[in-house]
Order: C-alpha cells, then structure tokens, then sequence
C-alpha cells in the first residue's frame, strides 16, 4: 500500500512533511515513521495483544494507529505540540468510528516527555527521535524506574537511531541491544534506516 492508501485507511489526515515542534532546542522537528518502516519492524519484530505501546513524540498519531491496526495492542501516544496533538485527537475519533468492536485501545496524552508516568503494563516504547539526548536520558530514567517498581521486560524500539541515543543505552544503562532490522529498499541507500531494539529484563524475586 502506499502511504496515502495507510492514511485513508486508518483515518489520518495526510502528513505534509516536516513539522517543528517548538521554540525549545530540546525538542526536535516532526516527521512520520514511513509506513513501510512500520511494515518491516511489525514483520520480524513480535507484538502481542497484552502489550502496552507508548509513543514518544507521537505526531498526529501514525504508530499507534498502525500497530493498533496490525496487532490490536493498547498504544499510547505522549505529544507536547498543541496543534499536532489537536489533530492526533480529531484522527482518533475519526479511526475509532471504524473500530468500535476492536481489541485493545488508542490515546493520546499531551504533556512533556519527561512528565509523562509510565503504567506497570505499558512494555514498549518507541523513539523517531523526537527530543535531545538529555531528555531522552530522563526518559529512560523514568521507563526504567517504572520496570524496577514493577518487574517486567521492557523494549526500547529506536527508528532511525542517533548515535548519542545509542551510546547512552551502551555505556550507561543495563539495556541490551536485542535486535537490528534493516527497512528493505531504504538500508541500502541509508544505513540509519533500521530499527535498534534494546531490551530491559527485570523478574520479581
């Protein structure tokens, strides 16, 4: 499918490009996941229905929509811009009219990264970069708080990952690298199109 045939499907309004965010420095410009990213990563990556997807940086909602779709897990998407968070809300209601019936949830909170509290049963949590190292520290932070209070395996699924993001997950945190999927057609011409997937594995004693 193409992207404008996943819009119409899940009942997005069509993504125009780049977007920026805020004045902040520590926040970084909007742009989607392509959907053929998402087919990738939802081909060799397992979601299940009793997972718990938070979306950092969530846009206008496209990953939570998708993998909602795809998997009929609970997606959550954390979104500081008013307008962008706006149309998330008005793509929401428009995508649950033709999911009444669906297994699984789709919402979207907006507030700061850092702010946002994680839930014991949320086990997934996406990145497109959407903020600076610094927050992306305190993020994690908080995700890892969160999976020492409640002891489960936690995924960090790092699209187009930065270098700075991924030498804080090797040198400073206990996070694993679990997987590495290449997007077929775009690696080749890009080597940061790829997904990194780092895992957190805490069981209560």
């Amino acid at each position: 499918m193409t992207e404008q045939e996943y819009d119409q499907m899940l009942s997005i309004k069509p993504t125009s490009g780049l977007q920026v965010l805020s004045s902040s420095i520590h926040q970084n410009r909007y742009e989607a996941t392509p959907y053929a990213a998402l087919e990738a990563l939802g081909a060799e990556y397992p979601f299940h229905r009793k997972d718990g997807l938070v979306d950092y940086g969530s846009g206008k909602g496209r990953v939570p929509f998708f993998l909602h779709h795809q998997f009929q897990l609970s997606a959550t998407g954390v979104e500081v811009n008013a307008s962008l968070y706006q149309e998330a809300m008005e793509n929401q209601t428009n995508y649950m009219k033709k999911k009444k019936n669906t297994v699984g949830s789709v919402h979207f909170e907006r507030c700061l990264a850092e702010e946002y509290r994680v839930e014991k049963d949320q086990n997934k949590f996406y990145f497109f970069n959407p903020f600076s190292t610094q927050i992306f520290i305190k993020v994690v932070n908080n995700i890892s708080k969160s999976a020492e209070k409640n002891p489960r395996t936690v995924d960090l699924i790092l699209y187009y990952p930065t270098t700075e993001y991924v030498h804080f997950l090797h040198d400073k945190t206990a996070f694993d690298l679990y997987a590495d999927i290449k997007i077929p057609g775009y690696y080749e011409k890009d080597e940061h199109e790829r997904f990194l997937i780092f895992r957190l594995e805490l069981t209560s004693d």
